[in-house]
């Protein structure tokens, strides 16, 4: 397996910035939606960052995912599966349902196909 350095350097700051969103930022924007848009390109970076073959379609294959995840918030799997009282598990997978997050992941998918297209 051969690291990509520069996503993985990507990944690292994406996922600082995200620490410090979920930590220390509480506001009404950064949180609730770059925080979202950020998620899709962390992902995405840390999958090329181990990953050196291309793999086509990636971005929406994330999209799907991160929707998946907010669909299964829908169903409180957070509390199905008996890990409320777990801090760590209940930020990761999350604990409310809202269609807006699955928009800001869509965001983060153009961002990443616009990315991708100017890349090449």
């Amino acid at each position: 397996m051969k690291i990509n350095m520069r996503y993985l350097f990507g990944f690292i700051v994406l996922l600082i910035t995200e620490i410090i969103i979920a930590l220390f930022i509480n506001d009404n924007i950064i949180r609730p939606y770059v925080g979202d848009i950020l998620v899709i390109i962390l992902m995405y970076t840390f999958i090329r960052g181990v990953i050196h073959k291309s793999i086509k379609f990636l971005a929406i294959y994330l999209l799907i995912f991160a929707s998946a995840v907010e669909f299964a918030q829908y169903y409180n799997i957070v509390d199905l599966l008996h890990l409320q009282n777990n801090k760590v598990i209940s930020t990761i997978i999350g604990t409310s349902f809202d269609i807006k997050d699955i928009f800001c992941y869509a965001i983060g998918c153009i961002i990443l196909t616009i990315w991708e297209a100017v890349e090449k």
